[in-house]
This record gives C-alpha cells, structure tokens and sequence, in this order.
C-alpha cells in the first residue's frame, strides 16, 4: 500500500478545550465583539464558507492568523483574496494581503503575549512561524 504524500504545512485540529470554548463561548464573543465571523468565497465552489476568528491588532494595523496552520478558511483567502468579516452589528469588506518576515512575526509575538498557555501549545506543536499564515486585513470603501 501507498503511503499518503507528505504535506507542507499541514494544519493542526483545534484541542477538544478550543473546540468546547467555540461552541459555549463563540456567539458571546461575537456580540461583544472580539470575534468575527469571516465570509469568504469558497475556492473550488465559490459558495460562501464562515468560520468565526478573532482579528488581531498590532500597531494599528488589524490581521487574521491561522494558529492552526493552513487551514481550508487560508487556502479559500488566499484563492480569493478578498472577504467580509460580520461583526455584531457591521460588515466590513476587505483586501487580504498576507505577509511575511518581520511583518509576521510581529503579530504572531503580540498574539502569544496575550494569549493564555492553552493557545500557545499550538505554537509548540507548530514552532515554524511559516506555519502561521498571516493576513494584513485592508479595508474596501
């Protein structure tokens, strides 16, 4: 039998205590706004897909980042480019950049500041900031 190919990047589950957090928690984060559902076009359907994320501000600046690796929401922003994140009471259209070097790492360090050590075991099992793509969040109109 054939073994399955290696894969880059490949994305870690969510540990069962983040799943249970997004299922108790997620819709009181969304109206209180510390997350947001994004929306994107999905790559092979084009149909809307939505998981809820948590943007990051660093410096003024607001990003998305994957602390599970290239996940299927990565790989549908990366195809289009483009999403909406709905907030409690909004919607916000926006250009997805992602971005490298310095850029990255600066917001995967403001992410592991304040985050508590049950999220931060993801970046031990994924220690590679290359395995934590990152998106500059530019806003439409």
């Amino acid at each position: 039998m054939d073994q399955p190919p290696q894969v880059a990047n490949m994305a870690l589950s969510p540990n069962w205590m983040i799943k249970l957090g997004r299922r108790v928690f997620g819709r009181v984060l969304r109206r209180v706004g510390i997350s947001a559902v994004l929306e994107v076009p999905g790559r092979h359907t084009g149909s809307p897909v939505r998981v809820t994320l948590a943007p990051w501000e660093v410096d003024g600046t607001r990003y998305l980042m994957s602390q599970y690796g290239v996940t299927g929401w990565v790989r549908n922003l990366r195809a289009a480019g483009r999403g909406q994140l709905h907030y409690k009471d909004k919607t916000e259209t926006f250009t997805a950049i992602e971005v490298s070097g310095d850029e990255r790492d600066r917001v995967i360090a403001a992410f592991r500041r304040k985050a508590d050590r049950l999220l931060n075991r993801d970046f031990d099992r994924l220690p590679d900031a290359a395995d934590h793509p990152t998106f500059r969040i530019e806003p439409i109109g």
